[in-house]
């Protein structure tokens, strides 16, 4: 079996190192709450499902942006640089004021799906920097026009571009000229548990004096304004501080350094304002925000609410900055009221110093030092000492973002469907417009989320792509990550993943088997209850998918648009049925890779318990079929050498669907090898069923591969035979076609010359290559597989290719790039592929990072080059980020390369022409 040996510098084989100030932390934390408080405030609730109580379905219309300020969330908060704790009772975040905007700036904006050119898309530049497992130390910057902030001629001007034009962004409108911005550091440091400090800095680059409000805003989420009687919790000013009293979270204490002005209202909906109804207090949620833009006289006076915020108002000097400290402080959860026995008194000051002339500004400042010291300590045993300071830099950020992008998530369906007993009741039908079909989801969990601000919700095959990352530092929580998705409040009783909430029903690619074996080995190859526990829901997932994606029972599957968007001429999951259906090559493929992969853990639970070894035989022979079927049907073409879509027509015509894509090298991934002497004498009956099957099956006998290495004999599984894997490669390594010098493409760069047409039901539908963003509507033109490159993919193939090295070393070479005389084994051309993919984020020869694009400020910039953006996907020509900005979740597998990637083969691509 695949099992490479992943080692941090000392030398343990754990996903997180041992004999670090943070390791200790992150050792005791499921018996001390250090996971309780994190960053798990969204940067958007407003625009999500969850918030959309129309009658159409239309969510980015019912809650947009215009509301947010004024209107009380439902099931989610939102803000910027936000902690909370895990059950979301309070969050605490950072509000700002330019002096010239119309409204505050206590959430990002961008804009929504039919506004923007290609769909949804933030409008704000802001960078996760730093942060460790338990939240120790997180740093957040942002950078804030010191102009008034474009909103409108952002909406207008994207409105006018069409989907062949680029995307306005904020860079375009001159905001940031003339250096006339702030740059604004958040650095969260723990000095326990429950005890937070939050440092602000405040940078001004510009040559003028400016002046600056700054907003630290502490509310709680509404949770009483819903009919379920629960009782309205309180923030009051006492003794110069904010003291709070929750009866989940229990008493709460924000103090400010200095003399901030505190500010009262409530976290309720402006009725008056947005719906021209009465108002249940004089000062609901957007009261400070009046208050501070306009004077109005919304906040109270009397200084109690549910939201509050310390008012500092800072002049810095042009070149200069400045620091505001806030702390928050929490005990435990009591019936009673506050007791300031329960709040965690902590060595940074004395319990009873948190009045403002008191606070310790020299025990803050350690505090912050200290643990930005430990989360060094911490990196410098996950990231190999090897590694150049540019790769640290990418890795460390990466896995920062990931960090930040555990998100609080809450969703009821049957509540979401039926309405509150406290609201009006929502429209009839909403189960027919969306996610009826699984009434038994009730989601009240933090959650690893793709993008924070696009897509703040989990999506199934995305979260699995995040926890074999997230497994380097914190393998414990992506365990449980992986193990929450298939709990009886997520998974459906029928078997089926839900996939993202604006379609809990559509499909993604079934990567939850591979993720947990990954994290298995990453986490030191030894939680066996963690792979059992896996493997019995999983089993009941394959299920579903035999059941309900292999139409004509012929082990090949339809599946769907599988988490590809528009990579195919027409849209696979809605082909009426009286046009025909399309057997995929990606489904099957992806299909076959999860049998290999249950086929994987089943040999490792059936090591320890013989139990599992009649259900390892199953899988072997699952796969054969779906391997043979994929290889002896319309898929392959044998002229080309690649794996193609099949469009079944009514009529009894069959298309094969040629678009060199993603696609046709998915199959690539349905390999697996493994010690075929340990397996044979350990499981006896797996070994004689094997032998059986395949003598009664001599049609089957290309998917088994044989060698022996150092006396030690050797299978390799594989849906796609050696030979017909180097005619592939030939095609995937050409630079004129699938290979960039960033990775490999989504689609072939041959159809941008020679596009692909097909008709269908009368139509003429086509495909052609479309290196950046999406030129087509399809899921809401927000995202592109017709051409740019996707890390998850990328990393798939590079592992894929690492197995069929593995059979035999050094024995299958191949010609890397196509036509340039270089030959190398496939183990190397894999590491040099996955060297080009880590490149998109390193300084090249000029300096300049390929994912900043054309932009220069980004790029060159000293105050913004090195603040890196982990985009959605790549251009396929440039390396450019595209997308959305902030998908670290599944990007992230970039530090996933740079940690795995051995020593000996961490070597620079060939020079491609012109490099010289």
């Amino acid at each position: 079996m695949a099992d490479p040996t992943i080692t941090a510098d000392d030398g343990t084989e754990d996903g997180a190192p041992d004999g670090t100030s943070e390791s200790a932390r992150l050792a005791e934390a499921d018996q001390v709450p250090w996971r309780d408080w994190g960053p798990y405030l969204s940067e958007r609730a407003w625009g999500t499902v969850r918030e959309d109580y129309s009658a159409d379905g239309e969510a980015w219309d019912y809650f947009p942006h215009e509301h947010a300020r004024s209107r009380a969330y439902r099931w989610n908060e939102d803000g910027m640089a936000g902690f909370c704790d895990e059950g979301q009772n309070w969050c605490l975040s950072l509000g700002l004021w330019n002096g010239v905007d119309p409204i505050l700036k206590e959430r990002m904006f961008g804009l929504t799906g039919p506004q923007g050119n290609h769909g949804e898309d933030v409008k704000e530049y802001w960078w996760y920097l730093d942060g460790t497992p338990t939240h120790s130390w997180n740093t957040w910057r942002y950078h804030y026009p010191q102009r008034e902030f474009p909103y409108g001629d952002l909406i207008a001007e994207n409105a006018r571009r069409g989907k062949d034009e680029p995307e306005y962004e904020l860079v375009d409108t001159g905001a940031f000229d003339d250096d006339r911005y702030w740059i604004v550091t958040v650095d969260y440091a723990k000095a326990g548990p429950r005890d937070l400090l939050m440092n602000i800095t405040v940078e001004n680059p510009s040559s003028d004096e400016a002046t600056l409000h700054v907003l630290p805003t502490l509310w709680f989420r509404n949770t009483w304004a819903w009919g379920d009687d629960n009782p309205t919790p309180d923030l009051r000013w006492d003794a110069g501080r904010i003291i709070g009293q929750h009866s989940r979270s229990g008493p709460l204490v924000l103090s400010g350094a200095g003399s901030p002005d505190p500010l009262f209202c409530d976290n309720e909906t402006n009725e008056a304002l947005l719906f021209g109804a009465g108002n249940r207090t004089p000062y609901p949620k957007d009261g400070i925000n009046d208050h501070v833009v306009s004077g109005a006289a919304t906040v109270n006076p009397d200084r109690h609410g549910t939201k509050a915020a310390l008012h500092y108002t800072v002049t810095v000097p042009a070149g200069g900055s400045t620091s505001i400290r806030v702390r928050l402080v929490g005990g435990e959860p009591t019936d009673a009221g506050l007791d300031q026995s329960a709040v965690v008194a902590s060595p940074l000051e004395p319990a009873d110093g948190f009045d403002a002339d008191g606070f310790d500004a020299d025990g803050f400042d350690a505090i912050i030092a200290a643990r930005r010291a430990e989360a060094d300590a911490f990196y410098a045993g996950v990231i190999p000492a090897e590694r150049s300071p540019e790769e640290y830099l990418v890795a460390r950020q990466a896995f920062a973002g990931l960090l930040w992008g555990k998100q609080f998530y809450h969703y009821d369906v049957t509540r979401w469907i039926t309405g509150d007993p406290g609201q009006p009741a929502p429209p009839p039908g909403r189960g027919g417009v969306r996610n009826g079909a699984w009434p038994h989801v009730h989601n009240h969990d933090v959650i690893l989320m793709p993008d924070p601000w696009e897509y703040p919700w989990y999506a199934a095959w995305d979260l699995a792509f995040h926890c074999v990352t997230l497994a380097h530092i914190d393998p414990q929580f992506a365990k449980q990550q992986l193990i929450l998705l298939l709990r009886e409040w997520y998974m459906h009783p029928n078997g089926q993943l839900p996939a993202y909430e604006w379609n809990f029903s559509d499909v993604n690619p079934p990567v939850h088997a591979w993720a947990a074996i990954r994290v298995f080995e990453i986490d030191g190859r030894r939680d066996f209850a963690f792979l059992g526990a896996i493997f019995h829901k999983l089993l009941i997932n394959f299920t579903w998918w035999v059941n309900n994606k292999d139409r004509e029972s012929d082990n090949l599957f339809e599946g769907g648009f599988m988490g590809l968007d528009n990579i195919a001429p027409v849209d696979r999951s809605k082909l009426p049925a009286s046009v025909g259906y399309i057997e995929q090559a990606d489904a099957s493929g992806w299909m076959a890779m999860y049998a290999l992969d249950m086929l994987d853990i089943a040999l490792r639970l059936a090591l320890h318990d013989n139990a599992y070894e009649g259900v390892a035989t199953k899988f072997l022979e699952h796969f054969l079929a779906i391997a043979h079927a994929t290889n002896d049907g319309l898929m392959w073409d044998d002229d080309d050498a690649f794996y193609y879509d099949v469009l079944h027509l009514a009529d009894g015509t069959d298309v094969a669907l040629k678009v060199r894509s993603l696609v046709g090298l998915v199959p690539l991934r349905a390999v697996l090898a493994y010690d075929v002497d340990d397996i044979g004498g350990a499981l006896p009956e797996f070994r004689e069923r094997g032998l059986w099957f395949l003598g009664n099956h001599p049609e089957y006998a290309d998917m088994f591969q044989i060698r022996d290495i150092d006396g030690i004999r050797h299978r390799l599984l594989t849906l796609v035979p050696p030979d017909r894997l180097t005619r592939v490669l030939s095609s995937v390594f050409d630079e004129s076609a699938l290979l960039s010098r960033y990775g490999i493409r989504s689609i072939s760069a041959w159809h941008r010359d020679h596009p692909f047409e097909v008709e269908v039901a009368g139509d003429l539908a086509s495909v052609d290559y479309e290196p950046a963003e999406s030129a087509t509507g399809l899921f809401g033109g927000n995202s592109n597989w017709r051409g740019p490159i996707w890390m998850p993919l990328n990393v798939l193939l590079v592992e894929s290719l690492h197995d069929f090295a593995r059979l035999a070393p050094g024995e299958m070479i191949v010609e890397f790039p196509t036509g340039s005389g270089s030959r190398m084994s496939v183990g190397h051309a894999a590491d040099a592929v996955a060297q080009r993919l880590v490149s998109i984020l390193l300084p090249d020869a000029d300096g300049r990072r390929p994912v900043h694009g054309w932009y220069d400020l980004l790029a060159t910039d000293p105050r913004w080059k090195d603040n890196i953006a982990f985009h959605e996907y790549f251009h396929g020509d440039t390396g450019m980020g595209l997308g959305a900005a902030h998908q670290t979740g599944w990007t992230a597998l970039v530090a996933h390369l740079i940690v795995t990637t051995p020593k000996n083969a961490h070597i620079p691509a060939p020079a491609l022409p012109g490099d010289e």
